[in-house]
């Protein structure tokens, strides 16, 4: 079995003991990623739709990091402390995605590491 950790400067470093993503094989599964701006190391709060997208830009830098992209995605899952968010998340989701739909769950919980408001993993096959 090919295993391989994943670690890339263009996502936020890990904020524990654990790799940024995993690639077994022709499988890539992302750690969840916070709304953190990977240039400043900055928690994006105040606004769903920019920490959404920072969220789906940090999946995509550990993807890359994988030699896959975006629609190598098939599952994502992403966590909410709001579930009042979930149109404004959409909104964003939709555009990052265009016609590629991979399957998604939306759960809200408790809270968050740091604080933030959302977080945002993967799973991708190439």
């Amino acid at each position: 079995m090919s295993l391989r950790f994943l670690s890339t400067d263009k996502a936020p470093g890990a904020v524990g003991p654990y790799s940024q993503g995993v690639k077994v094989e022709n499988i890539i599964y992302t750690s969840g990623q916070l709304p953190i701006d990977p240039k400043t190391g900055e928690l994006s709060k105040g606004d769903i739709q920019k920490e959404t997208r920072l969220c789906l830009e940090n999946v995509k830098a550990v993807l890359e990091s994988g030699h896959a992209s975006i629609e190598h995605l098939v599952k994502v899952t992403v966590f909410v402390t709001d579930m009042n968010d979930f149109p404004k998340i959409n909104e964003v989701y939709q555009e990052f995605f265009g016609e590629h739909k991979p399957a998604r769950s939306l759960v809200q919980v408790a809270a968050l590491p740091k604080g933030a408001d959302i977080e945002i993993e993967g799973i991708a096959i190439i």
